[in-house]
């Protein structure tokens, strides 16, 4: 996930993410764990600002398991306190194991049934005196205990159908040349119609919109990293007709204009 730290209101300890690998087990249906910890000191809050991932992700929390879908605008999270969380972003081919309708979820979280991965993860997150003072064997039994469920749930095999939404997937976020659902029909040798469809099953969110978001985290990135980028040089490099569609999309979708989120992270 792409963490944008937008105006911390309290400068209190914040957040610690870690990501991990999905084993060979599980990687048809994760893309990644992902596990913050956070120790904030009383009566102050963190906000942490962020334009998730355009999948779903499985969590683990202290009080239970949520199932969250795909999201179309900037969110954030306000934590206090002391707290956990272990999350699998899910990819296209796992969705249809608890969803039909993965567009009945968008931008929303429901809790999700899951007694046996709540406890196990539960208790590998809790310190063993045997654990060195980084956390880092928690969180892998927590990963363990995670992966260990997963298999056992989803069962062995998926769809020809299935492994076509997660190759889309992989190639939606990460090749920048693929800017039409045209594009990438042929690339992956499909139909349009094909990838539509196999988008809303798998995803809950249009090719369309999955280029638009891959652009988004890219001009936000190449934004934040380099203070003395040209704000139109970076619209043109990824596609768009110039830089007020640009910031129209920013404003639109993340509540923010390039420049002023550029001047918010201290790039300018």
């Amino acid at each position: 996930m792409d963490h944008l730290f937008k105006g911390v209101l309290y400068p209190a300890r914040l957040p610690t993410f870690h990501r991990l690998p999905a084993p060979s087990a599980v990687e048809h249906l994760v893309q990644w764990f992902w596990i913050p910890e956070w120790d904030i000191e009383p009566g102050r809050t963190s906000r942490q600002h962020v334009i998730a991932y355009p999948a779903c992700n499985l969590v683990v929390g202290l009080e239970r398991v949520d199932f969250a879908g795909p999201t179309t605008r900037v969110g954030h999270q306000d934590l206090s306190g002391r707290g956990w969380a272990v999350g699998a972003l899910l990819r296209p081919a796992a969705v249809p194991l608890f969803t039909a309708d993965p567009r009945g979820v968008r931008d929303a979280e429901v809790a999700f049934a899951a007694v046996e991965l709540h406890r196990t993860v539960t208790a590998a997150m809790s310190p063993s005196p045997s654990d060195a003072d980084d956390g880092g064997a928690r969180r892998e039994r927590a990963v363990d205990a995670f992966v260990h469920w997963l298999a056992l749930f989803a069962g062995s095999g998926v769809s020809e159908e299935a492994l076509l939404a997660n190759r889309m997937m992989d190639l939606l976020a990460s090749d920048p040349s693929v800017l039409r659902l045209e594009d990438a029909a042929a690339v992956l040798a499909v139909s349009p119609r094909t990838l539509q469809r196999v988008a809303r099953k798998y995803i809950g969110l249009s090719p369309a919109a999955l280029i638009r978001r891959r652009r988004l985290q890219d001009a936000a990135e190449r934004a934040r990293l380099d203070a003395s980028a040209d704000l139109a040089a970076i619209a043109a490099e990824l596609g768009y007709a110039d830089h007020a569609h640009l910031t129209n999309d920013f404003r639109k979708y993340l509540g923010f204009t390039p420049s002023g989120y550029r001047r918010a992270v201290g790039g300018g």
